[in-house]
């Protein structure tokens, strides 16, 4: 899926104090068991790969159910109510205008899309055009799913229950720098976690303890393209189907799911400042980067940080 990943497993310990047999599992069976699951997720999951679930329904006849896995049922399910709750600030039907951009799997652009191009994508573009019905969901218009904001979140999420369902319970895991720790390290202490300082905008550093939480972060330093004398960054706002020029150079949320993070950094950052509105309403833990303004906390991550 364009990204990388890594998992820091720490072992149960056998004491006389504690009768707890040693995990019997070895290194090599709980990487089968991780690869295991993020295979899952690119079958289901990845518009880098034709034959995934999810770039088949993208070709599917439109007006026609199209049964889906339960891990796809789900992010769908969570990037519409996303999408709802953001008044369109999250999209998870913005395929289209993803690829005209040249930030999808197809070849980076020379240029930047005419209007007419842009028009005819946003147009065909949004959660209007996608139909869910539990396990099955269909296209109204040419829409095309794209998971990029929130599919890592619900990978990380999927390795992090696999790991507790083989009864470990302390681990960090890791893919695209999106993170959920559980337990603590060997030393007794939390699985602690440096925000990501933004490119230009003078904030104080922020360290967090991820214990049954998770983080993601959402930037427009990260990828962006030239055309000219401009710089375009990779975040779409998916209302007017632009890259984002709303001076936000960073936001992180923190979340017990990652799943929500993930869709959750996307939406907000789209927002702006006016997404801290948004965040107290939803109770999220979020940190915003503005270039120019300095770093905005929600109410609930100034808590969480006293």
């Amino acid at each position: 899926m364009g990204t990388t990943w890594s998992v820091q497993v720490v072992r149960p310990v056998t004491s006389p104090e504690v009768r707890q047999p040693q995990l019997a599992l070895s290194d090599a069976e709980i990487l089968a068991e991780i690869e295991g699951v993020l295979a899952r997720v690119v079958a289901e999951m990845s518009h880098w790969e034709p034959g995934s679930d999810l770039s088949r329904f993208n070709r599917s006849d439109l007006g026609r159910w199209q049964p889906l896995p339960p891990g796809f049922a789900e992010v769908l399910a969570a990037a519409l109510k996303v999408a709802e709750a953001s008044d369109g600030a999250f999209d998870p039907a913005m395929g289209r205008l993803v690829d005209l951009w040249g930030f999808g799997p197809a070849r980076p652009r020379d240029g930047v899309p005419s209007e007419a191009a842009l028009n005819q994508a946003l147009a065909a573009s949004g959660r209007r055009h996608v139909e869910q019905d539990g396990l099955r969901a269909r296209r109204l218009a040419p829409a095309t799913l794209d998971f990029s904001g929130i599919a890592k979140g619900y990978a990380v999420d999927a390795v992090a229950e696999r790991l507790r369902g083989l009864g470990l319970a302390d681990f960090l895991v890791e893919i695209g720098g999106e993170l959920r720790g559980e337990g603590i390290k060997p030393d007794g202490q939390p699985w602690w976690v440096d925000l990501e300082p933004a490119p230009g905008v003078a904030a104080a550093p922020i360290r967090v303890a991820l214990h049954g939480l998770s983080i993601a972060t959402s930037g427009d330093y990260r990828r962006r393209f030239r055309h000219g004398a401009r710089e375009y960054a990779h975040t779409l706002d998916p209302r007017s189907g632009r890259p984002l020029e709303n001076r936000v150079a960073s936001l992180t949320v923190l979340h017990p799911s990652c799943m929500l993070a993930d869709a959750w950094a996307t939406a907000l950052t789209v927002l702006g400042t006016e997404g801290m509105a948004a965040a107290e309403r939803e109770g999220l833990a979020v940190h915003m980067a503005v270039r120019g303004s300095g770093e905005l906390l929600s109410s609930r991550l100034t808590g969480m940080l006293g």
